[in-house]
């Protein structure tokens, strides 16, 4: 990790908590990431910042240290039983890779949003603030794709990160068809992003924020063995 001498940041005001009720959240973000985050985005996931569009934060909050990162180390994943059988499932599912959007995101990104998310900061969605979110100027996120036959269901952002001694990706943002609800495509996109991160020999999928007491936050901790980023430092979960 550079010194932070070399890296400027400040500290947002505070605001309520997008994931907790009743908790005020407040965030260290890195100052013009167009000159810097690109080539030091990778050792800050490492230490707990995680990107939203161009911009590179970390929680930093006064009263709450609820949010862990969370990283799975590609070849040590096992898959569970329930893993195991959503894979079944979802057997007749494609999967594929874009290296850029394509014009049919939106429409499924809208249709998730207003449908799942409708008590969400995002809600109603608006493709003006779908290209400043999913979009990165400094870097080249990947798309991968999720087809049911020639429908596409889902799509999982991810964004690669890399170094002279490792490589990663981050699990940015996912969407999907809310008509497949039942086929629990967060975590069957999850499971794709591991199965194909472990082909490419990527070293670390990062999941974003563990939140314990937040159930729409907390299924990460279903893929084991995990490591999560607690008191500036990683410890490991089974």
């Amino acid at each position: 990790m550079p010194e932070t001498s070399e890296l400027r940041v400040g500290l947002t005001a505070t605001f309520p908590c997008s994931y907790l009720e009743n908790k005020e959240e407040q965030l260290i973000m890195l100052i013009e990431p167009e000159l810097n985050a690109q080539q030091y985005y990778p050792a800050l996931m490492a230490i707990g910042f995680r990107r939203s569009g161009d911009q590179v934060y970390r929680p930093q909050c006064p009263e709450c240290n609820g949010c862990e990162s969370l990283r799975i180390k590609c070849n040590d994943f096992v898959l569970s039983k329930s893993q195991k059988r959503l894979l079944n499932k979802n057997k007749k599912f494609t999967t594929e890779i874009s290296s850029t959007p394509q014009e049919n995101y939106f429409s499924l990104y809208q249709r998730y949003i207003d449908q799942i998310h409708k008590d969400g900061v995002m809600y109603p969605a608006k493709l003006e603030q779908f290209d400043s979110f999913i979009a990165c100027s400094w870097g080249k996120p990947i798309f991968l794709e999720i087809y049911d036959n020639d429908k596409l269901i889902a799509v999982s952002v991810t964004d690669q990160l890399k170094t002279t001694n490792s490589s990663a990706w981050s699990a940015f943002y996912c969407f999907y068809d809310p008509d497949y609800t039942a086929n629990s495509l967060g975590k069957f996109a999850v499971l794709q992003q591991l199965h194909l991160a472990k082909q490419q020999h990527i070293d670390f999928l990062y999941l974003g924020y563990y939140i314990h007491n937040c159930q729409k936050m907390n299924y990460k901790n279903q893929f084991n063995p995990h490591q999560r980023f607690i008191n500036q430092q990683w410890e490991q979960f089974d």
